[in-house]
Parts: structure tokens; C-alpha cells; sequence
């Protein structure tokens, strides 16, 4: 495709953001039959829960292709392109490739009123059959019953922890956000999660009740243990088809033993050696999750923790790696618990500064953040917040951009030398 094919194509697809995340999967189903089903040409696993499903994902895509298959892995939400969703073999698909496929999709698409997930999701699809993978790796979007990745039947089920998010469209209670993401079990096809407490006990009764066996990771998987190796990540010991195992991970952050032991005890179920496993544990790292970057003479640490529990996870890291950071950026978006988030990251840092996304209309306003965090300093551009916080600090020293994924992602292009996106980010 041509340049202007791929931008006209591409504004197309972001336009689609205005129909919002109408959940549901009738018309998912419509548009994978008008593509000739390409989803059922390989194996699929899916990967639901709250916080760690990207983590969870990309580890077990790793341990998937490690142990010699042909892999395909998507995403969500991209940090600084689109490309980001769809990788085959651990490789972004190129922008004019995604766009060759949006471009056959879109007529589809339109007719049936496929919004923007849909339409990339049935991209990553495609594009997954057109280059021959084997399996596929789903992360999904919100929940797991009605979203665009359950159009596929799996081989393989993964929730991750279960906490409050979404909790307009999925539920106010631990129990009601579980029985969403149970939808993306099946009877007869593995299934294991790291979810604890009323979670599980959800998560159970909706397996049961399916006839289908969830195995839990405390209790099945023999425990997860971790020793923190600081910002060379971590060292996590679990039990893999009944043997000890310990593997290294380059991911930071003791809360990401249990995905990483998640994204194995799943890579099991699909046939990977404990040898494919651990070396793909070792090489498989997760942009703008506790990511550090040199910059300006200093470090920036990139989180996107936007909602309560992973604040939580990101200020017991920090305090576990730098005691109490010199500063940190702060933006939320206004649909999440702000609060929460502000509660939880405003003692980890000695001076807190708050701003918006640059592209993103969700955001709150640097103003209106300030309000939750009264001690914090707004500043009204990334740009701003980024001078004044690598001044406050000071040389060698290490500020943090947390909060939402689109301002960490804007904050990763800045700190790279990298171009943005350039386009409005609604999901």
C-alpha cells in the first residue's frame, strides 16, 4: 500500500474509537465468518484478568515459539503504535501490513458496525493466519465473556489476579468482574489462574458449573516463590508438570512472579519443555511495566498503573528499589478510580507532579487531578512535567511516569528520541 492508502486506512480504523467498547460478541462472530474463519487455521489460548495480561501474554508467546512453534501474539493497548498488537514470532507486524489487512476488513466492518477492538482484533487474526502461525496468543481487551478475543474457542484458558477495574461496564464486586472473565473458559480445554480469595471462588463456581477443570497457582502449581534481584528483575521457582523449576526473568517487580509463572504453567499445557520455558522466561521483557530508561542524565522509570491494585504493586516496587523516588509524574484517566491511584503512589514519591496525555480525551486534567492529589504540582504538558521533574531529580537520579498507558507510552517516545503516534487514543 501506498502512503497516503495507509494513513486514510488508518484514520478510518481510529475514527472507530467513537463507537466506544460495545460489548458483545454477535458481531465478532459476523465479521470472522465474512473472513472465512481465519482464527480456526491454529491453536489459540486466551488471556483474561485485571492487572499482569500483557505480561502474562507475551511470556507464554515466548515459551511458545522457544519450543518451536510459529507464534502469534496480540495486545492491548499499544504504547507508541499500533503496530505494537500484532507481533508474530516476538516482531511487530509492519504498519503497511496491519494496514493491508484493515484495508480488506473495513467493508466487512462497516457493514456489520465492528468498532475499533473488533476491527483490530479480526486484523490480528487474519494476519495471524495469512502468515502461517501454529498458535496464537489472545490478550483480552475488557473482561473476557463478550469481548472481541472470545470469538475464538482456545486450547488453552489463563486468568491473571482479579481486581476493581472497569467497574461501570464489568461490575462493582470482586465476584461480578470473575464471572465476566470466567467466559473465557471451556469445558474440556485447560484452564489455570492466579486469582486469589472471592475471585477464585467465582472463577470455580462459574468452571464448575462448565464442567471445566481450573486449576489454581498456589494450589496447584505447588506455590510461586521469587527472590528480587532489583532492577535485573527476578528469580521465580515453581513447579512445572510436577518438577521444581527456577527461572530468571528481566521483568521487575516481585508482583510479576506469579505472571511469569502463570505464562509457564500454561506454556505446560501446550506441550513446552521446562527447558523452552525457562529460556524464554530469561529473554522476555515488557515495555512501560516498571521499565527503566537512561535519561537526561538521570533514569525515568515508565509504569502504566492505572488502577488501584497495580498503584499498589508499582509503590511496594519502588520502595523495595529506590526507597522514596525524588519525583513522579502522575496522569489518570478520568474514567478510572483516581483516588485510588493517588492514594497509593503519592507517599512513594517525595515530590509528585500531575498531568494529561497529550492525545488522549479520556484524561483528566492536570487541574482537576490536582484536586485529589492537593499537594501535587499541574503542569499542563508531559513536556513541562518531564523538565521539572528531571530537575527535581537532580543528577543520577530517578523519576517516574505513572498512571495511564497512553501518557507512559507518549513519555517512552520522548525519552527514545522517537516520533508520536499522532493520533487521538480513546482505547
Amino acid at each position: 500500500m501506498t502512503r497516503p492508502e495507509t494513513d486514510e486506512v488508518l484514520r478510518w480504523l481510529f475514527a472507530r474509537q467513537r463507537f466506544g467498547a460495545r460489548l458483545g460478541l454477535e458481531r465478532m462472530r459476523r465479521l470472522m465468518q465474512a473472513l472465512g474463519e481465519p482464527q480456526a487455521t491454529y491453536r489459540c489460548a486466551l488471556v483474561a484478568g485485571t492487572n499482569g495480561k500483557g505480561s502474562t501474554a507475551a511470556v507464554l508467546a515466548a515459551a511458545l515459539q522457544r519450543g518451536g512453534a510459529h507464534v502469534g501474539l496480540t495486545t492491548s493497548p499499544h504504547l507508541q503504535r499500533l503496530s505494537e498488537r500484532v507481533a508474530v514470532d516476538g516482531r511487530p507486524v509492519g504498519e503497511g501490513m496491519l494496514a493491508g489487512a484493515l484495508r480488506r476488513i473495513r467493508p466487512q466492518a462497516e457493514r456489520l458496525g465492528a468498532t475499533f477492538f473488533e476491527v483490530v482484533t479480526a486484523a490480528a487474526l487474519l494476519l495471524f493466519a495469512d502468515a502461517g502461525v501454529d498458535a496464537a496468543v489472545l490478550e483480552v481487551g475488557l473482561g473476557g465473556r463478550f469481548d472481541a478475543t472470545n470469538v475464538v474457542e482456545p486450547a488453552l484458558s489463563l486468568v491473571t489476579g482479579v481486581s476493581l477495574d472497569h467497574t461501570a461496564v464489568l461490575g462493582g464486586s470482586l465476584r461480578d468482574i470473575a464471572r465476566e472473565k470466567a467466559g473465557i473458559l471451556r469445558p474440556g480445554v485447560p484452564a489455570w489462574t492466579a486469582a486469589e480469595g472471592e475471585a477464585l471462588a467465582e472463577l470455580e463456581l462459574a468452571a464448575e458449573a462448565l464442567g471445566v477443570q481450573l486449576r489454581a497457582l498456589e494450589r496447584e502449581g505447588g506455590g510461586v516463590g521469587v527472590r528480587d534481584l532489583g532492577w535485573e528483575g527476578l528469580e521465580v521457582s515453581l513447579k512445572l508438570s510436577g518438577q521444581p523449576l527456577i527461572v530468571r526473568s528481566p521483568l521487575v517487580g516481585a508482583h510479576q512472579a506469579r505472571n511469569v509463572a502463570l505464562a509457564l504453567v500454561g506454556a505446560a499445557e501446550l506441550g513446552v519443555s521446562p527447558a523452552a520455558s525457562s529460556a524464554a522466561a530469561g529473554d522476555t521483557r515488557w515495555p512501560g511495566r516498571l521499565e527503566r530508561l537512561p535519561f537526561r542524565g538521570g533514569w525515568l522509570v515508565l509504569d502504566g498503573a492505572h488502577n488501584p491494585e497495580a498503584a499498589r504493586a508499582l509503590a511496594r516496587a519502588l520502595g523495595s528499589l529506590e526507597g522514596r523516588v525524588a519525583a513522579m509524574i502522575l496522569g489518570v484517566s478520568a474514567d478510572k478510580d483516581v483516588a485510588g491511584v493517588v492514594d497509593a503512589l503519592a507517599p512513594a514519591a517525595e515530590r509528585l507532579i500531575v498531568t494529561r496525555a497529550a492525545w488522549s480525551p479520556r484524561a483528566l486534567s492536570p487541574e482537576a487531578l490536582a484536586r485529589v492529589a492537593p499537594t501535587a504540582t499541574p503542569l499542563p504538558s508531559l513536556g513541562e512535567a518531564l523538565a521539572r521533574g528531571r530537575a527535581w531529580a537532580g543528577a543520577g537520579g530517578t523519576l517516574v511516569v505513572a498512571g495511564s498507558l497512553f501518557l507512559v507510552g507518549e513519555a517512552r517516545a520522548l525519552a527514545l528520541g522517537e516520533s508520536a503516534e499522532g493520533r487521538e487514543r480513546w482505547q
